[in-house]
């Protein structure tokens, strides 16, 4: 989803959304955590034209680590059922970089695909020192290339949202029109063509910047085995509950995940148990920011199911947040179950792009 963003450069983020919470700013409308002191002004606004990858590019990553999560207690690492492993604060000299959606990793954490909503792909590997990640090396940036070869921006396609990953297939949501594209990276890795899937006639009704926010594929030996699971970010039935769809497998059809407390989807994740975990995000006037992580059994996702589960992770703007929009999980050589977490700065300057990394405490 892209975000709308305040344009007074006096204010640092943190004091704004505070004042935002407490019913008191009238700037323009953000929505989502913002938590870095602005010094001067932001630029003008970086159009997508100016911040589409016309062709591959190795670029640079400036990485500053962060220390703790809890800004008001730097002692405290539990949060709910994750405890703080590192995070980093994300930059880079290249005008493309930004607006970071969806994130994949390789089974140890290190390799990444990345998925910016300006029809961007981002490819790299994290590095640690020890448990802690301290930087990104090797980074690459690229067009997402539609069926004609072309960048998917040439058509109009933007809000590139969410992504699958299916053995060397990349399955990615485009939310303002509400397709998916599979990519065969076997075939040229990010120089890949997209194919659109063919979804279900009710996808193409999704509201156009609340559509398909999670992709999610059920690898073998899982319950719905084959079976692409998409969410929309607040496509909401008759019932106000969010709508999702199960594409392909033996069981396609439509769900819902019953929404609460205003809170709406950004990304989800299977965990090597079988669980799926839900990422989400809200912002009022009144309530503030908020960052959430449900945790769905796989089972008791099915055609007509309202899908609920226990939240398992939650924050504010009392932590190290921003406009969390990216999860995914691997397990270490050790058997901790790592949650990543990536935030979209919407190529603002009142915004971060965070790198965040949480062990799942079972």
């Amino acid at each position: 989803m892209r975000l709308l963003t305040m344009r007074d450069g006096d204010l640092s983020r943190r004091r704004f959304l505070g004042i935002a919470a407490a019913g008191l700013a009238t700037t323009a409308l953000p929505s989502a955590a913002r938590a870095q002191t602005v010094l001067e002004p932001p630029t003008k606004p970086i159009l997508p034209s100016e911040s589409t990858v016309a062709a591959p590019v190795s670029i640079d990553v400036n990485a500053r680590p962060l220390a703790s999560f809890d800004i008001r207690d730097r002692a405290h690492v539990r949060f709910g059922a994750l405890e703080y492993r590192s995070g980093l604060v994300l930059t880079s000299s290249f005008r493309g970089f930004g607006g970071l959606s969806a994130l994949r990793l390789d089974a140890k954490g290190e390799r990444f695909i990345a998925l910016s909503d300006h029809g961007s792909w981002f490819t790299g590997r994290i590095v640690y020192k020890g448990r802690e990640m301290t930087g990104l090396a090797d980074v690459e940036a690229a067009p997402l290339l539609g069926p004609d070869g072309r960048p998917i921006t040439a058509r109009g396609w933007y809000d590139s949202e969410s992504m699958a990953l299916d053995g060397s297939f990349v399955y990615v949501g485009l939310e303002r029109v509400n397709q998916v594209l599979r990519f065969d990276f076997a075939k040229g890795f990010t120089r890949a063509r997209g194919e659109v899937v063919p979804l279900p006639p009710a996808a193409k009704r999704l509201p156009n910047n609340k559509g398909l926010e999670a992709l999610v594929m059920v690898p073998q030996g899982q319950p719905l085995a084959g079976t692409l699971i998409a969410i929309s970010e607040r496509g909401l039935d008759a019932r106000g509950n969010i709508i999702g769809f199960l594409v392909g497998g033996k069981t396609p059809g439509q769900f819902s995940v019953r929404r609460t407390d205003s809170f709406d989807i950004s990304d989800a994740v299977l965990l090597p148990s079988g669980d799926l975990l839900l990422l989400e995000r809200k912002f009022s006037w009144v309530g503030g920011v908020g960052i959430r992580i449900r945790r769905v059994e796989l089972a008791s996702v099915m055609p007509g199911a309202v899908l609920d589960g226990p939240s398992v992770f939650n924050a504010d703007l009392g932590n190290e947040i921003d406009n969390m929009e990216g999860i995914d999980a691997h397990t270490t050589a050790e058997g901790d179950t790592v949650i990543t977490m990536i935030s979209d700065d919407n190529f603002s300057m009142i915004q971060r792009t965070l790198l965040l990394q949480f062990t799942l405490v079972e």
